[in-house]
Parts: C-alpha cells; sequence; structure tokens
C-alpha cells in the first residue's frame, strides 16, 4: 500500500509540471553511451513517448560517433582527426550517413511507433531540416584548415519542426545537413545542430543526456554536481578550465540553446533511470540546470 502511495504522490507531484509543459517543445540530444546500449535507449525512448502521450512536444537529435568510427575501422578506414574533428572524405560521409541514418535513426523511429507515437525520421535521405556551410578552421598561425565534408549548422527550418510537432509528429533528427549553396551533403557535430534546434523552434526546454550526473565542480568528486548555474557562471567555468574536454560541446550545446532564445537547458545523466522525467517532472532535478 505505501509503495502505491508513494506512486500517486509522484503522480500529484508531475501533474503541474504537465499541466504547465502542455503544448510545449522540450528538445532532447542523446549522446554518449546511451547511443551504444539498445536497451538503455528503448528506456529512455518509453520515457520520451510518455512526454508526447501526456501533451508535451519532444524532438530528438542524435549523434553517433563512436558507431561511425567502429564501421570505419570495419571497412578498413582509419579515421583522421583535425582539432578534435574527424576529417570527412566522400567515402568518410558515405559511412558516416548510413550509420547515422539506418543504424540510429530510423531503429529509433520503430521503437517509438511501436510505442504509440508517431516518430519521423529527419535527414539527408529523408526531409532534411538542418542547412550548413562548410567548416573551415584557422590554425595558430592564420592559415585556414580544411576539414572536408564537415560543416557548420547555420539554419534550421523551425517552422516545419513546429508544424509537425503541433500534429503529434515526434522528429528524429539526424546531424547530417544539406549545404544551402548546391545541396551538399555535410557531416555537422551533434551538439552544435542540437542547440540549433532548439533555438530555431523556441524550445520551452533544452535536455542534453550524457554520460555524466552534469557539470561537477570537481571532475573527482561524483558529491560536487552543480544543481544550477548562470550562463555568466559557465563562461567563468570555462575560462578556469573547469569545464573542458568531453563536457564542453555539451555545456557550449546549452548555451547556443540560451542564446537563442531557449528558457532553460539542462544536463543530465541518460544511464540513471528515468532521469529524463524526473528532470522535467520533479522538484529536485537530477542533473544541473543553465539558466540565462
Amino acid at each position: 500500500m505505501e509503495q502505491a502511495i508513494e506512486k500517486a504522490g509522484a503522480l500529484i507531484e508531475a501533474m503541474g509540471y504537465i499541466r504547465s509543459f502542455k503544448d510545449k517543445i522540450v528538445v532532447v540530444k542523446l549522446g554518449g553511451s546511451i547511443l551504444d546500449d539498445m536497451e538503455l535507449q528503448r528506456k529512455l525512448l518509453v520515457d520520451v513517448a510518455f512526454m508526447s502521450i501526456v501533451g508535451m512536444r519532444p524532438i530528438l537529435v542524435h549523434g553517433g560517433g563512436k558507431a561511425i568510427t567502429q564501421a570505419m575501422n570495419e571497412s578498413g578506414l582509419e579515421p583522421v582527426w583535425v582539432q578534435g574533428r574527424r576529417y570527412t572524405d566522400e567515402r568518410t560521409l558515405a559511412i558516416a550517413e548510413h550509420v547515422l541514418v539506418h543504424k540510429m535513426n530510423t531503429p529509433m523511429c520503430q521503437i517509438l511507433n511501436e510505442l504509440g507515437c508517431r516518430g519521423m525520421g529527419m535527414h539527408s535521405l529523408s526531409s532534411c531540416v538542418v542547412f550548413a556551410e562548410p567548416l573551415r578552421l584557422v590554425s595558430d598561425d592564420g592559415r585556414k584548415i580544411d576539414l572536408g565534408l564537415v560543416g557548420e549548422a547555420t539554419e534550421v527550418n523551425g517552422e516545419l519542426l513546429k508544424t509537425l510537432c503541433q500534429s503529434g509528429v515526434i522528429p528524429v533528427i539526424a546531424p547530417i545537413a544539406r549545404a544551402k549553396m548546391g545541396g551538399a551533403k555535410l557531416n555537422c557535430n551533434a551538439d552544435t545542430v542540437a542547440g540549433k534546434v532548439a533555438a530555431a523552434v523556441q524550445a520551452e526546454k533544452f535536455v542534453a543526456l550524457s554520460d555524466t550526473h552534469g557539470i561537477l565542480r570537481d571532475i573527482n568528486d561524483p558529491e560536487s554536481r552543480i544543481s544550477s548555474v548562470s550562463e555568466a557562471e559557465i563562461n567563468a567555468m570555462i575560462k578556469e578550465g573547469i569545464i573542458n574536454k568531453g563536457m564542453l560541446p555539451k555545456v557550449e550545446s546549452c548555451l547556443i540553446a540560451l542564446e537563442g532564445g531557449v528558457k532553460k537547458a539542462h544536463i543530465i545523466d541518460g544511464r540513471f533511470p528515468h532521469s529524463l522525467l524526473l528532470e522535467i517532472y520533479t522538484d529536485k532535478g537530477v542533473g544541473t540546470q543553465i539558466i540565462k
């Protein structure tokens, strides 16, 4: 009986959040080990389906870097990294597109459909909503660095995404974009794409699911998680080197979303059971929220 009462209490606590988030768009970025574990991925998609069923309008954006590297190794291709980014030629792009679309995006949509929702893949082999320009880095001596078919997301068809959300569809976006000029395909950073998507649809929330419980003041102390932090404090932590390496792209995607008008961004551990629902529908939350 006590367990049943606790469940009822949780539902009552969630009721206010369900009401306030009805018809609001929430962009969720899936990355890290979540993409390597189908059982964990399915559990997260159940949470996304719940969000949709109670009236929220989720949009999913996913990466797939590890799976792309593995597929390249199986094809006898060794990845070439330039300033932390994968150099992408035609063959590499073909492998990346195959992995992102057929190995990741399509199964996610199938699971959502099995759960009674309408998942729709948005990518370079269907309706593409992300547009980009070729990314060119600059070396310390001022030389431009060619990354091949790597793009920087510059524009998102937010109106189409909002229309799909309003009709009950869950867009599932893979980070292969189209160039505005010529229509060439470009491989983009999924974190950046996710932040741009959140900004384009003026999402109520942006949630980045990672392999950490949020932002830590001390990377060696799991108990040092910061529950809430402002954009100014984030920039200070980046300068101090507290936020670096793998956490930096996730934080930068949150800042892109906030700069674009999103009210709150969250970084949470996707491996934690129901972390997505706990962050959105409870008073305490389980990760780090970043506010403007």
